[in-house]
């Protein structure tokens, strides 16, 4: 690491030098490529850690992210000081894209069934289901304080008694940026709430099973989409998977 460094001061000291020489307005010209490039290492970052998070999970190490990046380490550490900061930033924006499939699906279904459904089949093509916070899905369990510092933090979900419906736990209120911030708990709220009423939908239809929850659903996505080293081999699965899956979420006639 100490090495990377080393050569990334020695790289934007030449820049710098470069930039310099050039003056007036040579400056912009000279600067611009350093600009795209860094907006290139960010889209290599971003799009290798959510690769390496959905295939071996938030607990893979940074040095990974880098490797599948190209890039060296102390270029990951330079964008995202932490990893808790750039899981935080995989796993809220894969939160946000799951809250926009559930919209989509509710705007453009009519048939309550077809709206989950067509939500299930587009989240777990894309994957994101790998990658949502793994609070997301707790449910009903105390918070022991066992969770390790790399995990994201979102807010805790128990159970409403009688009613097999995830609801937000408060906890203390965290500085604004802060791991479980407000910020976390309005996304992964949003997303809890949309979910939420494509899941009453199709129950009020009568086409899903009644004791099939928000959780249940949330579950579904993450578990369809298995993470297999062949792209066409992980489509079958998943497809297969979610089929699978579907017909048991579905209400039978008594």
């Amino acid at each position: 690491m100490h090495v990377q460094d080393s050569h990334w001061s020695s790289a934007s000291a030449v820049a710098t030098g470069g930039a310099a020489a050039g003056g007036g307005r040579g400056d912009g010209a000279r600067t611009a490529p350093l600009r795209v490039d860094a907006q290139r290492n960010l889209e290599h970052v971003l799009r290798a850690a959510r690769e390496v998070f959905g295939e071996l999970g938030y607990g893979a190490p940074m040095e990974d992210v880098a490797r599948r990046a190209r890039v060296g380490v102390g270029t990951v550490y330079r964008r995202f000081p932490s990893k808790d900061v750039l899981v935080r930033r995989i796993a809220e924006e894969e939160t946000a894209r799951l809250t926009e499939q559930a919209r989509a699906a509710l705007g453009q279904e009519d048939e309550p069934w077809s709206a989950l459904s067509r939500f299930l089949r587009t989240s777990v093509a894309s994957g994101a289901g790998r990658l949502l916070p793994p609070q997301v899905l707790r449910v009903g369990v105390a918070d022991d304080g066992s969770g390790t510092a790399d995990e994201p933090r979102v807010p805790q979900q128990r159970l409403q008694p009688d009613s097999g419906e995830l609801r937000l736990v408060p906890e203390e209120p965290a500085p604004v940026g802060a791991p479980g911030s407000a910020e976390d708990d309005a996304g992964a709220a949003a997303l809890l709430e949309v979910v939420g009423r494509l899941v009453e939908r199709a129950r009020t239809a009568g086409e899903l099973r009644p004791d099939v929850s928000v959780s249940d659903v949330l579950l579904v996505i993450a578990t369809a989409a298995p993470s297999l080293p062949d792209a066409a081999q992980q489509a079958a699965a998943s497809a297969r998977l979610l089929d699978i899956l579907l017909e048991g979420l579905r209400s039978r006639p008594a």
